[in-house]
């Protein structure tokens, strides 16, 4: 069940059918509790979307009803993935979209990792 207030979680959205291997995609990194890879549409160079494997429809929704284990993996996963493409050192923009204030596209929580180039402020 959702947390209170958000919408139930839509096993058709583009990230639960690439799960399901429905949509294939250029992955980074998989393991039992995350899957990662490169976003179809980059708004920079480095462009990579860390998305759970459970049905989360945000990070509220991710907080409140994942395991330790997942959350855990999700944010461990992250670090190895920064490390393994090299971001450290010239740095990277992590940002997590929720609902129609944040212009978030597909109501599964995942975590964007943005590097390649300065950054500004924010993205354009």
């Amino acid at each position: 069940m959702a947390v209170s207030g958000l919408p139930p979680y839509d096993e058709s959205n583009v990230f639960a059918r690439i799960l399901r291997g429905e949509i294939p995609c250029r992955k980074v990194h998989e393991d039992a509790h995350v899957l990662a890879f490169h976003d179809i549409h980059p708004q920079a160079p480095v462009h990579v979307l860390v998305i759970p494997k459970g049905a989360y429809v945000s990070f509220a929704d991710f907080s409140e009803r994942a395991s330790e284990a997942e959350i855990a993996g999700l944010f461990r996963t992250v670090g190895t993935i920064t490390r393994k493409l090299g971001l450290e050192a010239k740095g990277y923009r992590l940002l997590a979209n929720m609902g129609p204030d944040s212009n978030q596209e597909v109501a599964h929580f995942h975590v964007h990792i943005f590097a390649g180039r300065p950054l500004g402020r924010m993205l354009p």
